[in-house]
């Protein structure tokens, strides 16, 4: 996988103890077209410091393009921000 580290805007389910589940992402591409993908598998998720900052790593699975594809989603929990890390 390739480290893309982007910011996306997510549309995510809370559970009542504050723990994230992604349900789908819009992303900007290099065109400046956005791109809209559902998430349709959790892998399984985890917590990480990144540099210092407590994140959740969401390990997903979506089909892009008619392709299955594997990526990363990290959420930092203090600023409550998504980014696409690895695709």
């Amino acid at each position: 996988m390739k480290v893309i580290a982007k910011d996306i805007e997510m549309i995510a389910w809370f559970t009542e103890d504050g723990t994230p589940t992604p349900l789908r992402f819009k992303i900007r591409g290099a065109d400046e077209v956005v791109n809209v993908i559902k998430v349709d598998r959790v892998l399984f998720k985890e917590k990480e410091k990144l540099a210092g900052n407590l994140m959740m790593v969401f390990r997903c699975q979506s089909v892009i393009s008619n392709i299955d594809r594997i990526y990363e989603l990290k959420y930092e929990l203090s600023t409550c921000k998504w980014m696409l890390y690895k695709m």
